[in-house]
């Protein structure tokens, strides 16, 4: 594929849509940096914010490899916000664009910087378990956020599925985040800290991991029920795509758990996570199918709802 092209004066919709995907591969590649500071135990490679030391911006010598890789996490924010700046405007200066559409694309730059600041709180706390779950979560958030914007862009949302397929995407959804959620309160409990004096949750990681499990099996359940209730409607392949992710996540999960927690698998359930949000967004789009305002489309379908 040929590079992004630069956005300057009316951009295709070709250009748009590239940029839409740039800023959800930058929003999952920065999940899993993030993840890697923490399980290589680098947490507290720069030991405040938003200086890496109090002397410095940047790490030294002494701090050795856990600085630099802190540092250059922190590096990558900076990455993520020009994509998410430039995606902004391309969006703005789409031929096809909409005030809602400006507000999207302005709200997930905006929401890079503001999770910078929640990871320098990560890091004011020394590394608080349930201040990383937030951190994490608001990272999966503009991962959805990415996806949403991405279907707004690439007309891939049509009619609307029956009312009970909708009540069932809901169901699914919220799931997923309690799953999503309590993954976090599993993963404050174990061993992958951050730092080897970084504070853990107090809560037996046992007792929560198959609390946790609870949880994913409900998800699978009232997934699989989906799969079955849109068998010869248009959700039934991004149903599938998800009902897959759902359980190679499953099982890298219990992979995990039986394994001692090695840091690869931990970084590719983490990755997991994303995907999981961006397939389970994409389903309950597609089933309450949402358009772009202005479009012919969403103009016809706006005068049949009126009808």
């Amino acid at each position: 594929m040929s590079p992004l092209p630069l956005v300057t004066g009316e951009v295709s919709t070709r250009t748009v849509r590239r940029w839409a995907w740039a800023s959800l591969v930058a929003n999952t590649v920065i999940i899993v940096t993030g993840a890697l500071v923490r399980l290589t135990g680098s947490g507290l490679g720069c030991p405040t914010w938003p200086r890496c030391t109090d002397e410095s911006f940047v790490p030294h010598r002494e701090l050795g490899a856990h600085g630099v890789i802190e540092f250059g996490n922190r590096l990558l924010t900076y990455v993520l916000i020009a994509v998410a700046v430039l995606t902004f405007v391309a969006v703005w200066r789409w031929s096809r664009t909409s005030r809602s559409l400006r507000v999207h694309a302005f709200l997930l730059a905006f929401g890079i910087p503001f999770q910078g600041v929640v990871g320098g709180i990560t890091v004011l706390t020394q590394l608080n378990p349930w201040v990383v779950a937030i951190h994490l979560l608001l990272s999966l958030l503009l991962v959805a956020g990415s996806v949403w914007l991405l279907l707004r862009v690439t007309d891939r949302l049509g009619t609307p599925a029956a009312p009970g397929l909708r009540r069932a995407t809901l169901l699914m959804q919220v799931l997923v985040w309690v799953v999503v959620y309590l993954g976090t309160v599993v993963t404050g409990s174990g061993p992958h800290a951050g730092d080897a004096d970084a504070p853990r949750n107090g809560l037996d990681p046992q007792v929560w991991s198959h609390v946790h499990a609870v949880g994913v099996y409900a998800l699978v359940a009232v997934t699989v029920v989906l799969w079955w209730g849109s068998r010869g409607t248009a959700l039934r392949g991004p149903v599938t795509t998800l009902l897959v992710v759902e359980l190679a996540q499953g099982a890298i999960g219990f992979a995990q758990y039986w394994t001692g927690l090695p840091i690869p698998l931990v970084a590719l359930h983490l990755l997991g996570a994303a995907v999981l949000v961006a397939a389970a967004t994409r389903v309950l789009l597609l089933s309450r199918g949402v358009l772009v305002p202005g479009t012919p489309a969403a103009r016809r379908r706006d005068a049949a709802l009126t009808a």
